[in-house]
């Protein structure tokens, strides 16, 4: 098959269980769902393929469990994708279908990764990407976290740049992934 030149758009975990403050603590980029709104727009206004992941927690108190109201997505996170991907862990790539099967029976070898959380599933999911051989750009402002113990979400988000950048993603803002071929 001839390569897909076009990038996949992954939106993780959008979902509106990480709304629950009380359950996740305080989150840092109040633009992150703005952003991924304009990721989305533009994906679509350019048919480009877009790949919606959901988490479907096992974990019993979750908000993101599948009989859990907070396990749909997020208001932003609106029309058909061309694959919905349903995974238990943190990686994209450990889900149904198989992303990666389904990435490769199509060509595409580019991926712009946005979505929640920027330090766990983002993170994971661009790694594997990377090692993978895929040509990852990392959306870091259309991402999220929360503070995690003695770090707080901006310096949570500020090592996964530092984690990921070069090895295995190329670090974007949303208007440089929008001006991306």
């Amino acid at each position: 098959m001839t390569p897909n030149n076009q990038a996949a758009l992954l939106v993780v975990d959008v979902q509106q269980g990480f709304d629950d403050e009380g359950y996740w603590g305080p989150r840092n980029n109040p633009d992150c769902e703005a952003n991924i709104g304009r990721l989305l727009a533009h994906w679509r206004e350019q048919d480009r393929p877009v790949v919606f992941v959901r988490h479907d927690s096992t974990e019993e108190h979750s908000p993101l469990r599948p009989d859990h109201p907070g396990n749909a997505f997020k208001p932003v996170v609106t029309g058909e994708p061309d694959v919905l991907v349903s995974k238990h862990t943190n990686s994209c790539f450990y889900g149904e279908p198989d992303l990666h099967q389904w990435l490769q029976e199509r060509g595409i070898q580019r991926l712009a990764i946005c979505g929640i959380t920027t330090n766990h599933c983002c993170e994971t999911t661009a790694r594997m990407a990377g090692n993978l051989g895929y040509d990852v750009q990392f959306v870091l402002d259309a991402t999220h976290t929360f503070d995690r113990g003695d770090l707080n979400a901006d310096q949570l988000a500020h090592a996964t740049m530092t984690n990921l950048s070069g090895e295995f993603a190329t670090i974007v803002t949303t208007d440089e992934a929008l001006r991306a071929p």
